[in-house]
């Protein structure tokens, strides 16, 4: 590839404040040099571009039609490398982990924990990032998220999290007031929250009654949600029975919020995994949350 033909850096950047201030003297003030310096570095850059940048009036400065059209162009990279080298300083001065998930897991699994999580490491920054889809994660040290599969992505490593447990879940004042259910057939005709999500393949009531052998007809019945955190507030509402991935309803079945519906616990063979992109090694930081949050997984699940 061949060089590019750059002009002088301390001229582009003298060029950039004087046509800012349209002054040579403000430019030469901020950039703590002498206005015949600032005269010089504009002359050369004009030389190298074979055009004039400024008309020189009296007592002012005018930039050129060419002149306007460059400080533009020069104005907006000179941005871009400010803010660039900023996010690396940033960067380098912090440690920081983003985490990408379902608003489920961010919810329902990290929020509870994090305040004993900064307590213990007070010096690293989780960023979390939520999505109505598994989105794609970069080459980045920094970047981990939470996918649900088998662990055969070609492109991650996976850290199994734990297997995916379904159970039965509503509030006590539902179960109070419309009875516990006697069987899967009484569990079936109750009111059941349904998750619909879009962009996210997850078992549906028709798929766990299917595995304990009932034939569940949806007739389009009930509550459907397009969002599980949703699912789990309706549950706990008392506005139904939902289902329940057991890592996620943990903290409200420990608070009493939610109670099993029915003693029926589906295992679907899937699980959750920390993921990272394969062609990058991990910061100690990553490393240290990955770890974090895999420790923090329900052990009959691990």
């Amino acid at each position: 590839m061949p060089r590019l033909r750059i002009p002088s850096p301390a001229g582009l950047i003298t060029f950039e404040a004087a046509g800012r201030h349209l002054s040579f003297t403000n430019a030469a003030e901020e950039l703590r040099v002498s206005q015949a310096a600032v005269s010089a570095a504009i002359k050369s850059l004009e030389g190298d571009l074979g055009v004039e940048l400024f008309v020189r009036q009296h007592k002012r400065i005018v930039l050129t039609e060419a002149g306007q059209r460059f400080y533009s162009d020069v104005a907006m990279g000179l941005g871009h490398i400010a803010r660039s080298a900023e996010a690396v300083r940033r960067t380098t001065e912090e440690k920081h982990v983003v985490l990408s998930s379902s608003t489920a897991f961010a919810s329902h699994w990290l929020i509870p924990r994090l305040p004993k999580f900064r307590a213990q490491h007070p010096e690293i920054e989780i960023r979390i990032q939520t999505a109505d889809r598994d989105t794609d994660l970069a080459p980045d040290p920094h970047l981990i998220g939470v996918r649900r599969g088998l662990g055969d992505w070609p492109n991650y490593r996976a850290f199994r999290f734990g297997g995916e447990n379904l159970i039965p879940v509503c509030s006590p004042s539902y179960l109070k007031q419309s009875g516990a259910p006697r069987d899967l057939p009484d569990l079936a005709g109750r009111t059941l929250i349904h998750l619909d999500e879009p962009h996210r393949p997850r078992p549906s009531w028709k798929d766990w009654f299917a595995h304990f052998g009932l034939d569940f007809t949806d007739a389009g019945e009930g509550l459907r949600l397009n969002d599980y955190s949703l699912v789990v507030q309706a549950a706990i509402g008392g506005q139904g029975i939902a289902l329940g991935w057991t890592h996620l309803v943990k903290h409200p079945l420990s608070e009493r919020l939610l109670i099993p519906a029915l003693a029926a616990n589906w295992a679907t063979g899937y699980a959750f995994f920390i993921v990272s992109n394969r062609s990058v090694e991990l910061a100690p930081e990553a490393k240290l949350v990955k770890d974090w949050i895999i420790e923090g997984a329900p052990y009959e699940q691990r």
